[in-house]
């Protein structure tokens, strides 16, 4: 998933910034509102991280224009301020959910995945397709048999990245632009054939227990199970 990272302080953008794209996220970082919103007009993302204290225009407001502009991705706020009408107003004007500075990353990560889910009308932390079942939050991979058995599929980090694209997406395909945007940030190059390099591979784990990744002219891939 792409994210985007507002944060002045680079110190603490950086350790966020290196935790999440250790976690798979392919994270983009701005130091200011500002710069968020031109960003926003140009680009794409899954979800947003915002922080409240940012110089000039703060998180707050940046959250209240990105709602107006018409942004519908699930916007985290990060605070230092513990008040009751500091976290309402929050909520009020757009924010899908709030993290009190300091907190551990584990938590970070858990709420962002169930934000995920919620844009995506996801209900568990497990996305499943047919016998293909991917767990988000212990990052694990495997294929259901029919007595019940879980065998293990081992996907590398992109491949991991363009499934759970593919299992969010499933029934309806998943757009090949967004899914590049997904497996890179700006200070990645990744080339428009990476994204059928990863769907090759992912085929040749998948075909065999029955699930096919078809290809839709002009448009991207879509799990389907074979006949």
């Amino acid at each position: 998933m792409r994210l985007l990272l507002v944060e002045d302080d680079v110190m603490v953008a950086s350790g966020i910034k290196l935790g999440l794209s250790d976690a798979g996220y392919a994270v983009d970082w701005v130091g200011s509102a500002e710069r968020a919103l031109e960003v926003t007009q140009a680009e794409a993302f899954d979800i947003a991280v915002i922080d409240i204290g940012l110089p000039a225009m703060d998180g707050l407001a940046l959250t209240q224009r990105l709602r107006k502009e018409g942004h519908a991705m699930p916007v985290l706020i990060l605070t230092a301020r513990d008040a009751l009408q500091d976290r309402v107003q929050g909520l009020d004007m757009g924010a899908d959910d709030y993290m009190i500075k300091p907190f551990e990353l584990p938590e970070l990560l858990a709420r962002l995945r169930a934000l995920l889910r919620r844009s995506q009308a996801a209900t568990s932390a497990i996305l499943s397709f047919g016998p293909l079942e991917l767990d988000t939050a212990q990052r694990q991979a495997s294929i259901r048999t029919v007595g019940g058995v879980a065998l293990p599929i081992d996907l590398g980090p992109r491949e991991w990245t363009v499934m759970e694209y593919l299992l969010l997406q499933a029934p309806k395909p998943a757009n090949k632009d967004k899914l590049l945007q997904a497996l890179t940030g700006w200070d990645k190059e990744i080339t428009p054939n990476a994204v059928e390099v990863y769907i090759s591979r992912l085929r040749g784990k998948l075909e065999p227990h029955g699930i096919a990744l078809r290809a839709i002219r002009g448009f991207g891939y879509r799990l389907e199970m074979l006949a």
